[in-house]
């Protein structure tokens, strides 16, 4: 069923790549009007082609930069942050610097979006929040990712309490709980490894279906709860991991 977003606005963080790609792509072809997002502009100039598509940079780190945004774009029905990171190392590993920007860019910048949008959302009666979260949080511990677990799991705590406090007010508020997903971070994670192909391997060997998912998958997902076929799931923490957490 095509146009499943027609006449609704939204607006991706962290669009120029991995799920965030994805997500434009499948929005943009579900009839979205869509504003993709990124610190570097360069990498959004493939969805600039796309109708309905405007780009701009945007640093969610930068409170500024984010108030501008929405002064800019005014009210979106949809609002998919994205952006994040995936640091190494246990705690005794996490440096102080490490632990801030991963707290600052997986959850303070969710928490600047949603307070920015969020206004005009409620004077239009609704709209549907999706942060990006994983299995690795409340879910699911996983080795040396000391910063990375605690992100995520503040995430599933920010969705669940924005969900109940505004779901009277038409507010949908839901987090994507991904598993190992085939994007330019997870490449980068297996780099670190002394022979990248055979980490790849066996990581994706440990999986109960034999592979790791695709972002065109969390994009699927991520229409499902952007659009109106969702209006009774809110504040839910929704796994998507090929039973990798079970």
């Amino acid at each position: 069923m095509a146009g499943r977003l027609a006449g609704k606005t939204a607006l991706i963080t962290a669009a120029g790549q991995g799920i965030g790609h994805a997500t434009a792509v499948a929005f943009q072809k579900e009839g979205a009007r869509l504003w993709a997002t990124d610190i570097d502009e360069a990498k959004l100039a493939g969805l600039a082609t796309l109708d309905g598509v405007a780009c701009r940079a945007l640093d969610v780190r930068d409170a500024d930069a984010v108030a501008a945004a929405a002064d800019e774009i005014g009210a979106v029905d949809v609002l998919f942050n994205c952006a994040g990171r995936v640091p190494h190392g246990a705690i005794l590993d996490c440096e102080p610097e490490d632990w801030e920007e991963t707290l600052s860019l997986n959850v303070t910048a969710m928490y600047r979006t949603i307070r920015a949008f969020l206004p005009a959302m409620l004077a239009q009666g609704g709209g549907s929040i999706v942060n990006m979260a994983s299995v690795v949080s409340t879910l699911k511990a996983a080795p040396e990712r000391c910063a990375y677990h605690a992100s995520k799991a503040a995430v599933i705590g920010l969705t669940t309490s924005v969900a109940f406090d505004y779901a009277a007010r038409g507010i949908r508020c839901n987090a994507v709980c991904a598993g190992a997903v085939d994007t330019p971070s997870f490449d980068e994670r297996m780099s670190a490894h002394p022979d990248p192909e055979a980490a790849r391997k066996a990581f994706v060997a440990r999986h109960p279906i034999g592979r790791i998912g695709s972002p065109s998958e969390i994009a699927a997902l991520c229409v499902y709860l952007a659009s109106d076929e969702s209006a009774f799931t809110t504040g839910q923490a929704l796994v998507i991991d090929g039973a990798w957490s079970l």
